[in-house]
C-alpha cells in the first residue's frame, strides 16, 4: 500500500511512476481528493462529537424546561454526529479502496514500459556450440524420459494437463537443488521455513495480490483459503500487526513450500515438458529490512541468486525489469534467465523484488523508530524484499545445458556431493 502523505506531497512523481507502468496517472489526482473529502469529513465528526460531549454537561447542569429543550438539541446533535460518524468511515473505505488498487511507487531509472522492454545488465557464459560438438541437443522432457525423471503424460492422468511426477533422478534432483540453496541461505544468515501453502484473504491481499481477480489464484470458496503461488505469500504474513526488532540487521528466511499457480493467460504456451506448471516446489527468500538498507539487501539478494546460477553451471543473463511487468508489489526487480538450447533463448528462472514498503503498510508491520539521543520513538513501515534460490524449473536448464550426446546428462560438479556423488544422470 502506498503512503498517501507521501503521494499527496510528491503528486508528480507517482504520476511518473504510473506513467512508465502504462498505469492510470488519474487515480494519484483521484487519491489526493479522496484523502481531502476523508480529512474533511473526519474533521466534521470530530467537532460534532466534542460539541456532543460539551452538550453533555450542560444537560447535567440544566433543570426543567431548560433541561427539556437541550435534551432534544442533544438528541438532534446525535444524530447529526451519527451521520458524520458514517460519512467518515464511508470516505475512509473510498480511499483505502483506492489505496488497495494503486501499485507501488517504482524506483527511479529503472526501464518504463512493458514486458519486452528490460535492460540487459549483464550476460554470463557463452550458450554451448552442440554443432562443435557434433549432435542436435534434445528438448528436457526428451531428456527427462530417457532419464526416466519426468513423467507428464501420467501427471495428466492422475491430476489433468501441466501437472507431471517428478522421479528416481529427477526427485533426487529437485531435492539436492532446494539442498544446495538452502545450504547457502544458512551461511548467509537465513533462518530455514517450511510454510503454509493455504492462507487467508487478508494475508493474500496484504501481499499485494488482487483476490478478486487475479485469475493465477487457487480458491477454496469453502473455507474461503488461497493456495499460494510462492512462499513469499506466507512469510510477509508472518509478522503481520508486529513490531520488529532490526537493530541487528535484516530479519532474514528462506522458505520452502510447493507452489500454485493456474497459468490461466497461458493457454498454448509452454505446453510441453515442465517450464509452465500448475504445480511445482521453491526455496525462496524473505528478508525483512530498514528502509535504508533495502537497496543494498535488494543487491545481496541478486549476488546470491548468481552465486546459485554459478553452481550449476548454465549461460544465463540478469535483466532490469520494466515498470509495466513489475506486479503491484515491486518497486524494482531483477530476473536472472538462463540459456534454454533447445529453444535459442533466455527463460527467467529466478527472480528478485524490492518491494519497499508496500506490503508492510497492507500487512501492519512495523519497526521502532530509535531517536538521535539513543531513546525509542515513534514506530515506521519495515521494507521487504524476496528472492528465489531454486526451483523446479531450473531442472530444464540443467538437463538441456549439460547433456551428452547418447542422453546421458552430466552432473554439474557443485550439486553432486548432494546426489551421492553422481557425476553422470544414466539412462533408464
Amino acid at each position: 500500500m502506498i503512503d498517501v502523505k507521501h503521494l499527496t506531497e510528491n503528486p508528480d512523481q507517482y504520476r511518473a511512476s504510473q506513467r512508465a507502468r502504462g498505469a492510470d496517472e488519474a487515480l494519484v489526482q483521484r487519491i489526493i481528493e479522496a484523502d481531502a473529502e476523508r480529512r474533511s469529513a473526519l474533521s466534521r465528526f470530530e467537532s460534532l462529537r466534542a460539541e456532543q460531549k460539551s452538550f453533555g454537561k450542560k444537560v447535567a447542569q440544566a433543570q426543567g424546561e431548560e433541561k427539556q429543550q437541550l435534551l432534544a438539541e442533544v438528541k438532534e446533535l446525535a444524530a447529526q454526529v451519527k451521520a458524520a460518524e458514517a460519512e467518515a468511515n464511508e470516505k475512509e473505505a473510498e480511499l483505502d479502496a483506492l489505496q488497495r488498487v494503486f501499485p507501488n511507487l517504482i524506483i527511479e531509472g529503472i526501464p518504463a514500459g512493458g514486458e519486452d522492454d528490460f535492460s540487459v545488465l549483464k550476460q554470463v557464459g557463452t550458450p554451448r556450440d552442440f554443432t562443435a560438438d557434433g549432435f542436435e541437443p534434445k528438448d528436457h522432457l526428451e531428456l527427462g524420459e530417457l532419464l526416466g525423471a519426468i513423467d507428464m503424460e501420467r501427471g495428466a492422468k492422475v491430476s489433468g494437463s501441466r501437472f507431471y511426477f517428478l522421479r528416481g533422478v529427477g526427485a533426487r534432483l529437485e531435492m539436492a537443488l532446494i539442498q544446495m540453496g538452502m545450504d547457502l541461505a544458512l551461511k548467509n544468515g537465513f533462518t530455514p521455513m517450511i510454510t503454509p501453502t493455504l492462507v487467508r484473504p487478508e494475508t493474500m491481499q496484504g501481499t499485494g495480490f488482487d483476490v478478486e481477480h487475479d485469475d493465477e489464484i487457487y480458491r477454496l470458496e469453502r473455507d474461503d483459503l488461497y493456495l499460494v503461488g510462492t512462499s513469499e505469500v506466507a512469510l510477509a504474513g508472518l509478522h503481520a500487526d508486529e513490531i520488529l526488532d532490526l537493530s541487528g540487521g535484516p530479519t532474514r528466511y528462506a522458505g520452502y513450500s510447493s507452489c500454485y499457480r493456474r497459468e490461466a493467460g497461458a493457454a498454448g504456451k509452454d505446453t510441453r515438458g515442465i517450464i509452465r506448471v500448475h504445480q511445482f516446489n521453491k526455496l525462496e527468500m524473505f528478508v525483512y529490512t530498514t528502509v535504508e538498507e533495502a537497496e543494498a539487501e535488494h543487491a545481496r539478494l541478486l549476488a546470491w541468486e548468481e552465486e546459485m546460477l554459478a553452481k550449476i553451471e548454465v549461460p544465463y543473463r540478469v535483466i532490469d525489469t520494466a515498470a509495466g511487468d513489475l506486479g503491484m508489489s515491486a518497486a524494482r526487480k531483477f530476473d536472472c534467465e538462463a540459456w534454454v538450447p533447445t529453444q535459442g533463448a533466455y527463460r527467467e528462472l529466478t527472480s528478485t523484488s524490492n518491494c519497499t514498503t508496500f506490503q508492510a503498510r497492507r500487512l501492519q508491520i512495523r519497526e521502532r523508530v530509535t531517536n538521535d539521543d539513543g531513546s525509542k520513538g515513534g514506530t515506521r513501515a519495515v521494507a521487504t524484499l524476496n528472492g528465489t534460490l531454486a526451483t523446479t524449473r531450473w531442472i530444464v536448464a540443467i538437463l538441456e545445458n549439460h547433456q551428452n550426446a547418447d542422453g546421458t546428462v552430466t552432473v554439474p560438479e557443485a550439486l553432486r556431493p548432494y546426489l551421492g556423488g553422481l557425476e553422470v544422470l544414466p539412462l533408464v
